[in-house]
């Protein structure tokens, strides 16, 4: 078995490690999320969760909720304009700024998101992570343990199923 180097150089690769994981984690949802036949990616709802949580947001107020750049927060909106879920208005003061929203189909999705895909999300996490303690890079390879073991998808079907 080959050596996990980024494993191995610990504090120097943390930056790599977690988004790897992150990965790990957003594919593993994207997972759940396809048990639904939702035609919506899993790094997605967090621009809907935003805008139904805080309402109506310009483009850079929604980027510093999710804690993206402003041109990111600028192309995923337009996705999810495109996709019908996110309209787009001028402000009434400037012109210039561009207010969204959730349509009806977007609240609809959100609405749905919340009382079926999300809950089965945060269990699962909840569950991958609930043992976890001591310095940091003993839980990131408890993390990373832990997915090896069981996905994402797995464990929220066991949590849905029972012990």
């Amino acid at each position: 078995m080959v050596e996990d180097v980024v494993k191995s150089l610990g504090f120097l690769c943390l930056g790599t490690r977690m988004k790897r994981i992150g990965e790990k984690l957003q594919a593993d949802t994207q997972k759940i999320i396809d048990e639904f036949d939702i035609p919506l990616q899993a790094g997605q709802y967090p621009l809907l969760g935003a805008v139904d949580r805080l309402g109506p947001l310009t483009v850079g107020d929604l980027a510093e909720a999710i804690g993206i750049t402003q041109p990111g927060a600028t192309r995923a909106a337009a996705h999810l304009v495109k996709a019908g879920l996110l309209e787009v208005r001028s402000s009434s003061d400037d012109q210039r700024m561009r207010i969204l929203s959730l349509t009806a189909n977007g609240q609809k999705m959100v609405d749905d998101a919340k009382r079926d895909v999300w809950p089965r999300v945060e269990a699962a996490v909840a569950d991958l992570c609930g043992e976890l303690s001591g310095p940091l890079l003993d839980q990131l390879s408890g993390i990373e343990d832990g997915l090896a073991e069981a996905s994402l998808l797995k464990r929220s079907d066991r949590k849905r199923s029972g012990p």
